[in-house]
C-alpha cells in the first residue's frame, strides 16, 4: 500500500466506509469484492491512476514521458517512425518500451508501470480499462506461388491435412484464431513446425518444409517464391490500445496517430477483399 499507510488504518477506514454506505463491500476472508465494492472500484480506479501523472503536469513535464507496452511485431514495424517524430519535437523525451502480450500488458497498466498499452486482443481488458479497437486483420494461409491451393479445403483429403503445418505458439491470438476456424470447419490440423515470427513462417514455407497460418498485415513484404491466400471465414485478429485514467498528453498523440494508421490499413484490408 503506497503513501505509507499501515493496515490497521485502512481497515478502519473502510469499516467506517461501509457504515456511512450502509451496505458491505468486500468479504474480508477470503478477501472478495462484493458487487457494491466492484461499481464503487470501478468508479473510482481512473481517478487514482491518474495521480502519477498530475506532479509531471503541474510541473509542464507530463508531454516527455511515454511508457508503452506492445508485441514486437508493432514495436518494430509501425511505432518507430512516429516515436522519431515525438524524439524530434521533444528532444528530452523519456521512453520505456514493453515487448508484452495483452495478459502482461494489463498486468503492467495495473502496477502503474505504463501508459498504454497496443495489443492484439484475446478478448476485451478485463476491469476498469478504457479501450479502444483499432483494426480487425484477416488471417492468412502463407502457399508457394506455384501450388495448385485455391481454398485451405485443398489441403485435406479424408479429414488429413496433406501437408504440414507452420505456424506461431499455441497460446498467440493468431494461432488459436486460426484453430478456431478450423473447428468451425470440421477440420483438424496441428502445427509441425512453430516459430517465433511471421518472418519465419515465411521463411520456412519458401523452403518447402509446409503451409504457413499467418495475418494480413499491408506493411508485409512477400518474397515472389510466396502467395497469401486468405481466410474470409476465420476469426480476425483484432489490435486495439487500452490504459486506465487520463492518458498523458504525448500518449494522446500516440493513439490519434495509431487511429490514422489503423484507417489506411482498413482501407487495405477492404481491397484485398
Amino acid at each position: 500500500m503506497p503513501y505509507g499507510i499501515q493496515q490497521p488504518a485502512i481497515s478502519g477506514q473502510l469499516s467506517q466506509l461501509e457504515k456511512a454506505l450502509g451496505v458491505r463491500l468486500f468479504d474480508r476472508r477470503p478477501f472478495g469484492l462484493r458487487p457494491a465494492g466492484a461499481k464503487l472500484f470501478s468508479e473510482i480506479e481512473p481517478f487514482f491512476a491518474g495521480l502519477g501523472y498530475l506532479p509531471a503536469y503541474v510541473r509542464g513535464h507530463a508531454h516527455e514521458h511515454l511508457r508503452l507496452a506492445a508485441p514486437e511485431r508493432i514495436l518494430r514495424d509501425y511505432l518507430p517512425v512516429i516515436l522519431a517524430g515525438y524524439k524530434r519535437q521533444y528532444p528530452d523525451l523519456e521512453l520505456i518500451l514493453h515487448d508484452v502480450n495483452q495478459a502482461s500488458a494489463e498486468e503492467l497498466l495495473r502496477r502503474r508501470e505504463i501508459d498504454i498499452a497496443i495489443t492484439e486482443l484475446e478478448s476485451p481488458p478485463a476491469g476498469s480499462f478504457r479501450t479502444c479497437d483499432l483494426v480487425q486483420l484477416p488471417l492468412v494461409l502463407v502457399v508457394p506461388r506455384q501450388s495448385k491451393i485455391r481454398v485451405i479445403t485443398d489441403l485435406f483429403r479424408n479429414g488429413r491435412s496433406t501437408e504440414k503445418l507452420i505456424s506461431l505458439s499455441s497460446n498467440e491470438v493468431l494461432s488459436k484464431n486460426f484453430q478456431a476456424g478450423l473447428r468451425k470447419l470440421g477440420l483438424h490440423w496441428s502445427t509441425a513446425i512453430e516459430v517465433v515470427s511471421l518472418d519465419l513462417i515465411d521463411i520456412y514455407t519458401s523452403l518447402g518444409f509446409g503451409i504457413g497460418s499467418s495475418i494480413f498485415l499491408p506493411s508485409r513484404k512477400i518474397t515472389k517464391e510466396l502467395r497469401l491466400l486468405p481466410l474470409q471465414k476465420f476469426p480476425r485478429v483484432t489490435i486495439g490500445a487500452f490504459w486506465l485514467g487520463e492518458l498523458p498528453t504525448i500518449a494522446e498523440s500516440l493513439l490519434a496517430d495509431l487511429k490514422k494508421i489503423a484507417e489506411r490499413m482498413k482501407k487495405q484490408v477492404r481491397q484485398m477483399g
